[in-house]
């Protein structure tokens, strides 16, 4: 019999700030232990070199990932100029270094180029995937795969400032964006080549940059509430968001409690008002408790698609 996964029965997102230096992975453990979760998974890495806004869903909020990586994110970015490296940032070696010899006027320019919808060549840096393993993976052997472009949408690039050859931009970005390849990009149009010396993620969709926490900050709960000897969920559960959030942007239906035995079976029901295909959020009852996802079916019924399970206590065993 397959063993039961050990920790709390725990829903949730936590919007973590992460730190410089660790891997988005090394960070999702953390929560996942400082939260004593029994499952969680986090909604798009972020290089180690990276650090802000990483939400870490835990529990049935996991089941809803998957929309928060489909968001838009922001970032706030710095790049070196003058100089241009193997990873297209700090972390990797340079190859190349020219003189900066850039104007305001050519810098408009160029960044006027990578706003609205645009095709991008991912780097070789990056995650995504070629025969089953990462980019990254062949590139640390010095192997070059092929890679198809793809459309990338930039609602946003303002410019922040540029002292000596540092350059600050603020992006606002569609999803499968990749920042290092944009600096990349613009360093060899201005024709001095650039690196990311630091990035940070200050948005995923429309969630709140003052919700953030840290590691260090979840950790001194911790040990707040040993102090106190009182549970740590006491301290560190109000800091969750609601697992719905992560699908915010969806309509919302909402059902009589009655409705539910019904929709928790995987009945498809009335439900008025809805187009053919659309996705929308289920809730049920006055409360409006959120139990999952639900689409039109070629029927003219809801059906549910995604649904939470509702578990009678808090703890795997």
């Amino acid at each position: 019999m397959a063993r039961r996964p050990k920790g709390r029965f725990i829903d949730g997102i936590v919007l973590l700030d992460k730190d410089t230096g660790m891997s988005s992975n090394f960070a999702l453990q953390r929560v996942k232990r400082f939260f004593n979760a029994n499952k969680a998974g986090h909604t798009g890495a972020l290089d180690p070199l990276a650090t802000g806004m990483l939400p870490i869903c835990l529990g049935e909020a996991t089941k809803f990932s998957q929309h928060l990586l489909d968001s838009d994110k922001r970032y706030l970015v710095t790049a070196k100029l003058g100089q241009r490296t193997d990873t297209s940032d700090s972390d990797g070696e340079v190859v190349q270094t020219r003189p900066v010899n850039v104007t305001q006027a050519l810098l408009d320019e160029k960044l006027a180029f990578f706003r609205g919808t645009t095709q991008q060549i991912p780097s070789m840096y990056s995650a995504l995937k070629y025969q089953g393993q990462p980019l990254y993976k062949y590139a640390r052997e010095g192997i070059e795969v092929p890679r198809e472009s793809r459309p990338i949408t930039v609602f946003e690039l303002n410019f922040i400032k540029l002292e000596g050859d540092e350059l600050t931009l603020d992006i606002h970005c569609s999803k499968g964006t990749y920042i290092r390849t944009i600096i990349d990009d613009l360093g060899e149009m201005l024709g001095c080549g650039a690196h990311v010396i630091i990035l940070r993620r200050t948005q995923v969709a429309e969630y709140p940059y003052e919700k953030m926490v840290t590691l260090a900050q979840l950790e001194a709960l911790l040990e707040q509430a040993h102090r106190q000897d009182v549970a740590p969920q006491t301290l560190m559960d109000p800091l969750l968001l609601p697992m719905d959030t992560a699908v915010a942007k969806f309509a919302e239906i909402n059902l009589p409690e009655a409705m539910l035995y019904y929709v928790m079976q995987g009945q498809a029901i009335q439900a008025a008002g809805l187009k053919p295909d659309e996705l929308v959020r289920i809730t049920i009852g006055d409360e409006r408790r959120f139990v999952g996802m639900g689409i039109m079916n070629d029927d003219g019924l809801l059906a549910p698609k995604r649904l939470i399970v509702i578990h009678d206590n808090d703890t795997a065993e």
